[in-house]
């Protein structure tokens, strides 16, 4: 049995048979594992637990106890589950949640809750750092917007696409979405006269299908999980040939890895990410090796939940190394340590904070391709550094654009 799987082992039973001391720390993990994001939430909570294995269970001497619970994509389901990691099982630090809704939910329930630490997993709705934050809520992933830059200008001047029609699921994180692919393709010249918004778990979408205007020169699709594979499915069944833009979780590893004749679809697909599954890093090779060594049941490299609830847990990992698990006076040494704190992340650029608690990231522009073993995965056109929550503009007139809806941003 490799170390891993010992660590794991040895973790599970800690948690089983091993009452938390004094000196113990709770940390919660908060992911969907129903629904249509279930298999996108296992892997949150695969990334969140290699973070901890890595350090045998402990840090500085004290145990880490794990404790996951389940949401479903609602707002209502992350609150619920946090209320009850807090108030019943006296969790110190909160990882998650997954869902763009669900994290706006969260931010505000931190607030009532000062004596917990709160870091996000894989949630990007913008507005869950940009505008009315929270002292204890934390995110190094970065949002949606963020996750798309460059593509934009990749699709209008380097793949010429005049004018795109856009499918996306109806919530928070997708508006966050299409606002960063939007600011670049607009700016460039581009139009938008379609916009289709879904309901998360949608299973028809035929009505959708055969509305997709004829002119446009390609899709911009955001949606995720078995919500994109529907679409995808139906959208090829019905002879669809319109080029896809993939949205972040559109194009990630979960999908890739899925069966059925719609991935032809995607084979050429650009896409935004911070997430590459082929991407020809160091840093990278070996968290994918350590990945699917520790979890050889999981995705064939990790998605862009694992990478991200994997961070938080090891941005939390570190900051209590730092304060020697110190954890006294509404964790104010370990707060300091978090807004402080910089680290090499799995694809090798240096994470660190903005003054809102967001993470500065590097995105990379994306081509989906075939591997010679007849998979799909995601090969590297163009890395964006350093990119930041106001998209490189500045703040004042960022911030006067107005919150991300459905219909902000505009270019029909």
């Amino acid at each position: 049995m490799n170390k891993l799987k010992l660590a794991a082992s040895a973790l599970a039973l800690c948690a089983m048979s091993v009452p938390a001391s004094a000196e113990d720390v709770k940390v919660g993990v908060i992911s969907i594992l129903e629904g249509a994001f279930a298999a996108l939430g296992q892997d949150g909570i695969r990334g969140a637990e290699l973070a901890v294995l890595e350090t045998g269970g402990e840090v500085d001497g004290n145990k880490i106890e794990v404790i996951t619970m389940s949401s479903d994509a609602s707002p209502d389901s992350a609150v619920n589950a946090a209320r009850k990691l807090i108030e019943q099982d006296g969790v110190d630090i909160i990882v998650g949640p997954l869902s763009g809704s669900e994290g706006l939910a969260l931010r505000d329930l931190s607030k009532s809750y000062p004596g917990v630490t709160f870091l996000n997993g894989s949630s990007a709705a913008q507005d869950t750092t940009l505008r009315d934050g929270s002292d204890n809520f934390y995110r190094f992933g970065g949002d949606g917007a963020q996750w798309m830059v460059g593509v934009g200008d990749y699709a209008f001047n380097d793949m010429g696409y005049k004018s795109v029609a856009i499918v996306a699921e109806d919530y928070s994180f997708p508006y966050t979405q299409v606002l960063g692919f939007m600011t670049e393709f607009c700016e460039a010249g581009g139009k938008v006269p379609e916009k289709f918004w879904t309901p998360i778990g949608n299973k028809d979408y035929s009505s959708v299908v055969y509305s997709i205007p004829q002119d446009v020169d390609a899709l911009f699709v955001a949606l995720g999980g078995a919500d994109a594979v529907n679409f995808l499915t139906q959208y090829s069944q019905a002879g669809g040939d319109k080029p896809i833009i993939g949205g972040s979780i559109t194009i990630d590893q979960s999908i890739l890895d899925s069966k059925g004749p719609f991935k032809k679809l995607l084979v050429g697909a650009p896409a935004g990410t911070p997430t590459v599954s082929d991407y020809d890093g160091d840093e990278w090779k070996a968290f994918t090796a350590s990945y699917t060594e520790a979890f050889p049941d999981g995705f064939s490299a990790p998605s862009i939940f694992a990478h991200h609830y994997y961070m938080s847990a090891k941005a939390a990992v570190m900051a209590l190394d730092e304060v020697d698990g110190d954890l006294s006076d509404n964790h104010a040494a370990f707060r300091a340590a978090l807004n402080d704190l910089t680290f090499t992340t799995p694809t090798g650029g240096t994470m660190r904070l903005d003054k809102n608690r967001n993470g500065i990231i590097d995105n990379f522009v994306t081509e989906v391709y075939e591997r010679e073993d007849g998979t799909l995965g995601n090969r590297v056109v163009k890395v964006v550094r350093d990119v930041d929550q106001l998209l490189g503009q500045d703040e004042e007139a960022f911030l006067a654009s107005g919150a991300v809806s459905r219909d902000n941003p505009s270019c029909p």
